[in-house]
């Protein structure tokens, strides 16, 4: 199927929940809204379904005018951030329920499989209520999925599930979501969950839809600040800085050099990711001196907090780096991984990809 949105919106009183937004979704394609809590995620995901009227705009399914027809008649499937699932049944039912009412064939081995997937088949023969919230989470996950409906919306269906469980939920829905019989909308906070389902994303914050595209395209060429903040973790650290000749000056009075577009303004914003950080020179890196404000170590990676004359600043390395609060430290960039923003927001210069610049 295809959704399509036509300049929809939402207020409640005086409050604005969406602006008005337009946006048709890749059919058999897996879609992404990003955002930080209230962004407007599940706003937009409960018009999708017919939960919500939207205030302005249309809801199209196929051509066909849907924006008023209730969630009873759509063929939608969706799971929230709290689950839902009937409780005098057991895990198998539950999730054989869609199934059963569609008259399928081979139920109880297609059950099986879909909770073999989701991680518990062991509590088959169990009632929700003597499962954690996170085996209840997948319950209602793999009921969603059984029902095999032309739209399925996850609101941020993996957010309960400790993190070795949902890295690998994460593999297998990507998996589940590749066969391309539904049209798949997820709800995330989270870049890295974004960049691993692939397809497209649509970057939404404060009720405003920002970017929508493949997702690579979104997180390697941000259309402005607040979708580059957005699609990185932890947030793109911003440098304000001066075009002068050969490069920009930075705050400390160094000049990086830096090929910038001939028609860029003379107050310009630099963005870097905390990944483009190092503390290894190599050939053409440029130094930043600071002061280490707060080390944390997060699996494999260690996060710097720099306090430097170019600003604040946030480090990803790699490895674990023990990092004493106050110590001086250095760091290395290549100018060449430098995203360049006009001072008001719009991106003027992206970091050559594939031997191509943006």
């Amino acid at each position: 199927m295809q959704l399509s949105l036509e300049h929809v919106g939402k207020t409640v009183g005086p409050e604005v929940h969406l602006y008005p937004q337009s946006l048709t979704l890749a059919p058999g394609v897996v879609t992404v809204l990003l955002g930080a809590t209230q962004a407007g995620k599940t706003s937009l995901m409960r018009l999708m379904a017919g939960l919500d009227v939207a205030s302005t705009g249309r809801v199209l399914v196929d051509g066909v005018d849907v924006t008023r027809h209730s969630v009873r008649q759509r063929n939608v499937a969706m799971v929230y951030q709290q689950f839902v699932n009937y409780p005098s049944m057991t895990v198998a039912r539950n999730i054989a329920s869609p199934m059963r009412l569609r008259g399928d064939r081979d139920v109880d081995q297609r059950v099986r499989e879909l909770a073999e997937r989701l991680h518990i088949h062991m509590f088959l023969d169990r009632l929700p209520a003597e499962l954690s919230g996170g085996q209840q989470q997948r319950v209602a996950l793999a009921r969603a999925l059984a029902k095999q409906a032309p739209l399925m919306l996850l609101d941020e269906p993996l957010v309960n599930l400790d993190y070795k469980l949902r890295e690998e939920l994460r593999e297998e829905l990507t998996q589940l979501f590749a066969t391309g019989e539904s049209t798949v909308v997820y709800a995330t906070t989270e870049p890295g969950e974004a960049l691993l389902l692939g397809g497209y994303t649509a970057v939404m914050d404060a009720g405003e839809l920002l970017q929508y595209g493949p997702t690579a395209e979104v997180f390697h060429a941000p259309k402005n600040i607040r979708v580059a903040c957005a699609f990185s973790d932890p947030p793109m650290n911003l440098i304000g800085v001066t075009a002068v000749a050969g490069g920009v000056q930075v705050p400390g009075g160094a000049v990086w050099p830096l090929a910038l577009p001939p028609a860029a303004p003379a107050a310009l914003t630099l963005g870097l990711r905390a990944g483009g950080l190092r503390m290894a020179q190599r050939p053409g890196d440029v130094a930043i001196h600071g002061r280490v404000e707060l080390a944390e170590i997060a699996g494999s990676d260690t996060f710097v907090h720099v306090h430097a004359d170019v600003g604040e600043l946030v480090a990803q390395l790699t490895g674990v780096h023990n990092c004493a609060i106050g110590e001086a430290i250095t760091l290395y960039l290549s100018p060449a991984s430098l995203f360049v923003f006009d001072a008001a927001g719009p991106l003027l210069l992206a970091p050559a990809r594939n031997g191509k610049a943006h």
